[in-house]
């Protein structure tokens, strides 16, 4: 059985999560989520545990029990906590500033990219070199910081563009330089 689908997901303080058939939405300090999942898995709320089951061992019903739950514990996780994800921009003149709501990137190309977030999704700059997409939905700030790093995708020879805090940019070496006959 899955081992991941079988671990109980608990509700903290704070937050509710109502299961109506196959819908489940939580409601917490961050905002409110809501989700659909196959009618085959069965999601039971004990007090304050919820409880993923699968009614056979069918390779589908198999990747989903997993899939469910994991899909409920993110929502959950996302009320109580939230996500976020954090960008750093490295090049000379590479910078991003807040215009209001909007994202304002100068990478290096001869007009700014203006970003604006989606509904739920908070955007903060605490320095001209760093960005924090931040939200409750993880799949909706991890899609947005992607986008964010599309603009510019850090290259491998010098390293400059957007990359995330936590990602290593492998690094090639250049030109050999003369040595031909």
């Amino acid at each position: 059985m899955s081992r991941i689908g079988r671990k109980p997901i608990t509700v903290p303080a704070g937050v509710e999560v109502t299961i109506d058939g196959s819908t489940v939405t939580a409601k917490g300090p961050k905002g409110t989520l809501t989700g659909t999942f196959n009618k085959n898995i069965t999601i039971t709320k004990d007090g304050d545990v919820i409880n993923v089951t699968r009614p056979n061992d069918e390779k589908e019903n198999r990747a989903l029990h997993g899939l469910t739950r994991t899909l409920v514990a993110n929502m959950v996780e996302g009320v109580h906590t939230g996500y976020s994800k954090t960008l750093e921009i490295v090049g000379i003149g590479y910078r991003a500033s807040m215009q209001g709501k909007d994202l304002v990137l100068s990478v290096g190309y001869s007009h700014t990219v203006t970003m604006s977030a989606p509904e739920g999704i908070t955007i903060t700059v605490p320095s001209a070199n760093q960005v924090v997409v931040s939200g409750a939905d993880k799949q909706m700030v991890g899609q947005f910081a992607s986008e964010i790093r599309g603009v510019r995708p850090p290259e491998p020879y010098k390293g400059k563009g957007i990359k995330y805090a936590d990602e290593h940019v492998r690094r090639k070496e250049g030109k050999a330089g003369k040595g031909g006959k």
